[in-house]
């Protein structure tokens, strides 16, 4: 795991912020990306904190074209002019990730980061820290040591594992763009599941930095309350 820097890099930065859910499992009408947290919906709290990181990436959000509409009035509503680009997502999140990367030109020497819409807490030390990380070392991808035991399932069996070498994967995950728009020309897989799984499938080696254990996921309808308790406390 990586140690913080404070020196950011001075090359081009993106962040694709990929808005897919539906809000299934929270049991709601409306995709989790935009329920309120502290008054705010929960996708604009997620570009804040990367229009407020030292980074300054170009924000790319990719959304649901049904959403669109919606993105535009929550905007107005909100007052919300923190500048990004909208377009429309794919069948699947790595499709979503793949129309992102069009927008970014291929000749350019650039950093790009890949963050879930839903992970609204994302501290401003890690989202630099994975850019200056992943510019020296290709790249960098956000994870936490599991607090808890682990086993796994396998055969009817469950086997002990070490949890000392187990890590929970976050986002950001970020990547020199040669590298991430190489593994995204690859067929989609069924087996990817995330950036890091995808930049692995072509034999590079993914590089894990220190995430933060309140870098949640709003998934279910408690991660609401748990989220707005800590934006409370920061």
């Amino acid at each position: 795991m990586s140690q913080i820097s404070n020196h950011i890099s001075h090359t081009s930065r993106y962040a694709i912020i990929v808005a897919g859910g539906s809000g299934s499992r929270m049991q709601s009408v409306v995709p989790k990306q935009f329920l309120s947290i502290n008054g705010l919906p929960v996708l604009m709290h997620t570009l804040l904190a990367f229009y407020n990181s030292d980074s300054k990436p170009q924000l790319i959000l990719v959304l649901p074209t049904d959403y669109h509409d919606h993105w535009a009035q929550l905007c107005t509503t909100y007052n919300f002019n923190i500048p990004h680009q909208l377009l429309s997502g794919g069948e699947t999140r790595f499709h979503s990730v793949k129309n992102g990367l069009g927008l970014i030109p291929d000749n350019e020497d650039s950093i790009i980061a890949v963050h879930d819409a839903v992970r609204p807490l994302t501290s401003r030390e890690i989202i630099d820290e994975s850019y200056q990380y992943a510019a020296a070392n290709g790249n960098a991808i956000a994870a936490v040591k599991s607090r808890d035991s682990i086993r796994q399932l396998k055969d009817g069996s469950s086997i002990a594992l070490t949890r000392d070498e187990i890590y929970l994967v976050q986002t950001p995950q970020t990547f020199q763009s040669a590298q991430l728009k190489k593994a995204y020309y690859q067929p989609y897989n069924s087996h990817f599941t995330d950036d890091a799984s995808v930049v692995e499938a072509t034999g590079i080696k993914i590089n894990l930095i220190e995430g933060n254990y309140q870098n949640i996921k709003i998934t279910f309808a408690e991660d609401i309350a748990i989220a707005e308790l800590l934006l409370k406390n920061k």
